[in-house]
């Protein structure tokens, strides 16, 4: 390709940008035909953008797998979405405030609270879903699993009393914060991507000693992503050492202190037995 149809194709691509129109493969469209016919696609989308993509994709041929492929038993699937995301996420974005439902502990459900949305987080431990908002008469930063939420209104504030939310939840959120540096251990530097892909959900920094040609990953977040971040390292293996973090130091301990204890008996015996 020489420059000129380079200019201008780019000069296409840019207007297709500017007015809105992007541009997807065949494979890209046949995926997205597939993904409309779940069932989860009624909720995730509204209806009218439903029908409009469904009558845009209908010429598309993609092959009927349903009479082809065999399906075995499995556990119950948890559905990604869930029916409050999509209204909740527009609260969220028109920092409009709430009447919420919910069921707390012991069954007990609290009707028509006032409150604030802050933002929507997935656990990918427990693979579910949280609100994370604030309660305006307890004055309090709450965490609620969305299929505990049983209904929610939207409810009228005051932009300056949304700012002033905000604010402190901010200011709430990062006084729960800690500070974990993680090591890489020097010999798998050549792993840098992979040993840092793994830490991609988190908020971090990373740090080269030059000196010493180490890396160290200083990864900030709040207490209960503690488990998360512990499932990353112990997956990682050999190939870091947790440097500061004492909760963290402590369960890699117990961790490997059990597993010794569990399999360092046996090897004892087999060599014994030998």
């Amino acid at each position: 390709m020489n420059l000129f149809e380079k200019i201008f194709n780019h000069q296409i691509i840019s207007r297709l940008e500017d007015s809105g129109t992007f541009m997807v493969t065949s494979h890209e469209r046949a995926w997205l035909k597939t993904m409309l016919e779940h069932p989860a696609a009624a909720d995730a989308f509204a209806a009218d953008t439903l029908d409009m993509l469904r009558s845009a994709l209908e010429s598309d041929q993609v092959m009927d797998i349903s009479h082809h492929l065999i399906e075995k038993a499995r556990t119950m699937e948890k559905q990604v979405y869930h029916p409050l995301l999509r209204p909740l996420r527009r609260h969220i974005m028109n920092k409009t405030g709430i009447r919420i439902t919910y069921e707390v502990k012991g069954g007990r459900v609290n009707t028509e609270h006032s409150g604030f949305p802050y933002k929507l987080e997935y656990s990918m431990v427990k693979r579910e879903w949280y609100l994370l908002w604030y309660h305006v008469r307890h004055r309090a930063f709450m965490s609620t699993r969305l299929k505990k939420i049983h209904s929610v209104t939207p409810e009228p504030v005051d932009p300056l009393v949304a700012e002033s939310i905000l604010k402190k939840i901010e200011k709430t959120l990062e006084s729960r914060k800690s500070e974990v540096v993680i090591e890489i251990v020097r010999v798998y530097n050549a792993e840098l991507s992979r040993i840092l892909y793994a830490f991609s959900s988190f908020e971090k920094n990373v740090e080269y000693d030059m000196e010493n040609d180490t890396y160290r990953v200083h990864v900030s977040l709040l207490g209960d992503e503690m488990e998360y971040l512990l499932s990353k390292i112990r997956f990682l293996g050999k190939r870091v050492r947790v440097t500061q973090g004492d909760y963290l130091k402590r369960r890699m301990l117990e961790s490997s202190t059990k597993a010794l204890e569990r399999y360092g008996v046996i090897a004892a015996g087999e060599e014994l037995s030998s």
